[in-house]
């Protein structure tokens, strides 16, 4: 008579490529966290960037150009002001034309005013919030006129909308993903063990008493995988500042660091109710169920 063959996989083997398995989810899953948390921020340095420019009278005087300052600074949505004098502007568009051009020599005196650069905040960096912080600037006497660029203020905001949507549904995709992946490579391990599961059933174990190792390993298995992920994140920033990136310069080691605990935390949660679900399943099969 043939000898049956057992194929029997060792519990650190099915352990170590569960938690191997799951710490290459949650790596893709920290680097989405890290690119979304980059793109946020590069979105926050373009949005401050922009404003409108205050162009003064020629009759101005240093008391009228404080009023209005006074008044730009007291509104919430303006983050900068920068004052430019007429002789400055001159000098400005002097070197941009060259010295081979005389702007004075044209009419002997300096054509330009002086003007009030104002950058609004990522909050207010829209044409209505713009046009609404403008508007009592444009009835004041002392403005000539106020130029917003309405047009460039809403491309750039069309393309970071289209930009964000774009992240937020890869996000949620990659979030859906690594759970069904972190899922079934639980269950598997599980499964692995599930005639071990039916004899402790026999023996008169309850339900909890059974399902408590399970939760309790694959809890520390989600931890270590997190911890294995972080490392790997750390890694890819690292490599990143150390290759003067320009991703290094909106990732700062402060931002990085809930997004690691993210991580871990991510890994313990999905795994035990990976681990509680597929404990569950096993407990409620009968013999010949598990075969199948």
């Amino acid at each position: 008579m043939a000898k049956r063959r057992h194929h029997i996989i060792p519990l650190f083997s099915t352990r170590a490529t569960a938690t191997v398995s799951v710490a290459l989810v949650l790596f893709v899953l920290g680097l989405a966290s890290l690119i979304g948390i980059a793109t946020h921020r590069v979105t926050d340095s373009i949005k401050e960037k922009m404003g409108f420019v205050i162009l003064f009278n020629e009759e101005v005087t240093a008391s009228d150009i404080a009023s209005v300052k006074d008044l730009v600074k007291g509104n919430p949505g303006v983050a900068s002001s920068v004052y430019t004098s007429p002789e400055t502007v001159l000098d400005r568009w002097q070197k941009m034309l060259g010295e081979g051009e005389d702007i004075m020599r044209l009419g002997g005196v300096n054509p330009f005013v002086g003007e009030l650069e104002v950058r609004v905040k990522p909050a207010y960096a829209s044409t209505d919030s713009i046009n609404l912080i403008v508007a009592p600037l444009m009835l004041m006497p002392q403005v000539r006129e106020v130029k917003v660029h309405a047009e460039l203020v809403d491309s750039i905001n069309g393309t970071l909308r289209s930009v964000t949507f774009g992240l937020l549904v890869v996000a949620i995709a990659l979030l859906v993903v690594s759970f069904v992946l972190i899922f079934n490579t639980v269950r598997l391990a599980v499964y692995a063990k599930r005639f071990s599961i039916y004899t402790m059933k026999l023996v008169g174990a309850t339900a909890g008493f059974i399902r408590r190792p399970f939760l309790t390993s694959n809890l520390l298995n989600g931890f270590v995988a997190g911890l294995i992920a972080s490392v790997g994140l750390i890694a890819v920033v690292y490599y990143s500042h150390m290759m003067e990136l320009s991703v290094a310069e909106v990732l700062s080691w402060q931002a990085i660091i809930p997004v690691l605990a993210g991580v871990i935390l991510t890994g313990m949660l999905i795994c035990l109710i990976a681990a509680l679900f597929a404990a569950n399943r096993y407990l409620r099969l009968s013999y010949d169920e598990m075969f199948k």
